[in-house]
């Protein structure tokens, strides 16, 4: 559950941004007869995001044996590298989310069809976010129980539309740089995790050799380590904790985890250009500003 609530928090809070941004623009420009357009858009990507998780678990869940650990090893490394672009992506490119969506909606207003363009701009800005997070849940659910899931999914984007609604009614109310690194460092040990348990799937598979059968350590005797108890199976959906690591795993977990924490500590250059339109802004930044205009 609380991987599941970890991933739609920060999914759901950047979601719920880009549609704060959108609503403050329409605002600032006395058009927000275009609320509805916006939440029809949102609505779709919502349903496009829930019916590819479905079918994507259903497909994976029909499969039996290799080919059911294959299709975990595949859909963990997709997650693996999604997870990671979306994380330094935001890093990079969230001062001028609010220029780009402000142009955009401009154009759908300027376009022949105003409330479908506004409706788009709704629904792939909001897509993304819900396709890469049906999609991390979907790593998270070879882990743990389905329903857990789905509860700590819930609980995260309800908790999520909060912190959201919060920052678009009060301002810059929330520690917004320090969320996105703490959220950011904790999705990057997930993503070690997953690119460990690509590992394990294949080894259990029989696709991929280890050097020690042992492994490295053998702490199975433990028995709330193991997956046999909610904390076990906690850990080894959040950091891809296993009692009994091959030799491979941890190599691959360590490979990932330190150059991918250190780039991603690292402060970025400055310099970075301005949004379009004016000054460079944070999407809590831009969408407080918008409510109080």
């Amino acid at each position: 559950m609380g991987t599941a609530l970890l991933i739609m928090l920060r999914e759901g809070f950047e979601a719920a941004l880009v549609v704060a941004i959108v609503f403050a623009y329409l605002r600032r420009i006395e058009r927000l007869d275009l609320s509805r357009a916006v939440w029809n858009g949102v609505a779709v990507a919502a349903a496009v995001s829930v019916g590819l998780g479905v079918v994507v678990h259903l497909t994976t869940g029909n499969l039996e044996g290799g080919a059911r650990l294959r299709s975990f090893a595949a859909i963990s490394a997709l997650a693996l590298v999604v997870l990671t672009w979306m994380v330094f992506w935001m890093r990079r490119q969230s001062r001028a989310i609010k220029g780009e969506l402000e142009g955009r909606v401009d154009a759908a207003i300027e376009s022949s069809n105003v409330r479908r363009g506004v409706a788009a701009v709704a629904l792939l800005a909001v897509l993304r976010e819900g396709i890469e997070a049906a999609l991390f849940l979907i790593a998270a659910a070879t882990e743990e129980d389905g329903w857990d899931v789905v509860v700590g999914g819930l609980i995260g984007l309800a908790v999520a539309s909060g912190l959201a609604a919060a920052v678009y009614l009060g301002g810059r109310t929330l520690p917004m740089k320090a969320f996105f690194k703490v959220t950011g460092v904790v999705l990057i040990v997930f993503a070690a995790g997953l690119a460990s348990r690509v590992v394990l799937f294949l080894q259990v598979a029989g696709d991929l050799g280890s050097a020690n059968l042992n492994g490295v350590y053998d702490l199975t005797a433990t028995s709330w380590l193991t997956q046999s108890t909610e904390v076990g199976r906690f850990l080894a959906a959040m950091f891809g904790w296993d009692p009994r690591p091959s030799i491979e795993q941890v190599v691959v977990y360590l490979a990932f985890l330190v150059p991918v924490l250190v780039l991603f500590l690292r402060e970025p250059r400055s310099g970075a250009r301005p949004a379009a339109g004016g000054t460079a802004a944070t999407p809590a930044a831009a969408a407080g500003a918008g409510a109080r205009a």
